[in-house]
């Protein structure tokens, strides 16, 4: 009986090599990806490395502060304990969250309706309404500055308080209510519609319908007043600089530099404490604030 050898099999072939214009494409591909990542790298170390140099200066003793090390040696935690002890700190600190909170939401409740009326009310004189808001954005304010400030001060006598750049706030803002007219454009006017279908007017619309909806956009004017009035430095300078007990964080920062202008440790402690709560706050809220901003303008 003849024995059948089974002829060996043929070895299963090898992934096809990777042709040379393939091998050309990912070389072009990952040279691509680390430039690209390369940028990314260099731009945020140049926006970062300014922090991390304030941050390890502020944590430095007075002798090595004035040297060329990097690196605190001990951590001197104690800077910030000696900048929050400096006489009047504390009331620059209350002075600026009632100036940029209460600022930020009389600026909030005022502009948002007049963005909604702009943005959905048919009326004669609209446009005209909306070209003026926006030739009041173009307007500095140091145009201004001279006969408010006489209004202020002399008829109202309230220099050397914060009230003068608090009220205002009540009755609008050029930019808030631009920008949330932008914002509620996009919102479909089928929302509104159907809640006037069910029984509610304007007001009601308004609170039930249209402020859920446009929350990004609240937020972004919001941040963007916060900010404005957390930095501000001009403003108490025209009102408040007679009053110490008036002074904002912005305001006190330049008069506490001027009495540690060696120091440079505290300089930089006291300007981390005034930064702190400006990049927390944006931490928190940059996701609404992003999509506030990126959404409005989408409908003329």
């Amino acid at each position: 009986m003849a024995q059948v050898l089974d002829t060996p099999k043929a070895a299963s072939p090898a992934s096809d090599p990777v042709t040379p214009a393939e091998r050309v494409a990912r070389r072009k591909s990952l040279l691509h990806w680390i430039a690209v990542h390369s940028l990314g790298v260099a731009a945020a170390l140049f926006f970062v490395l300014p922090f991390v140099f304030l941050l390890l200066t502020s944590l430095m003793s007075d002798q090595q502060a004035l040297t060329r090390d990097l690196w605190p040696h001990p951590f001197e935690w104690s800077n910030y304990k000696e900048v929050f002890d400096t006489p009047g700190f504390l009331t620059w600190w209350r002075n600026t969250l009632l100036y940029a909170g209460l600022g930020t939401v009389l600026t909030v409740v005022s502009s948002l309706p007049v963005a909604y009326a702009l943005a959905k009310f048919r009326f004669r004189g609209r446009h005209l309404s909306l070209m003026l808001v926006i030739s009041m954005m173009m307007l500095p304010p140091q145009v201004v500055v001279i006969p408010m400030y006489l209004f202020w001060a002399k008829q109202l006598d309230m220099s050397g308080t914060l009230w003068p750049l608090i009220i205002p706030m009540a009755f609008g803002d050029a930019f808030s209510i631009f920008l949330l007219r932008q914002f509620l454009l996009t919102i479909p006017n089928e929302y509104l519609d159907a809640a006037k279908v069910d029984g509610c007017g304007e007001f009601r619309t308004l609170l039930r319908v249209v402020i859920p909806m446009a929350k990004p956009g609240i937020a972004a004017v919001a941040l963007f007043q916060f900010f404005y009035a957390w930095n501000d430095y001009f403003g108490p300078q025209i009102y408040a600089s007679e009053n110490p007990a008036a002074w904002t964080l912005s305001y006190g920062l330049e008069s506490f530099k001027g009495a540690h202008h060696t120091d440079w440790n505290l300089t930089m402690a006291a300007t981390v404490l005034v930064m702190a709560p400006v990049i927390v706050v944006f931490f928190f809220a940059q996701k609404a604030f992003v999509e506030g901003v990126t959404l409005t303008g989408v409908k003329g």
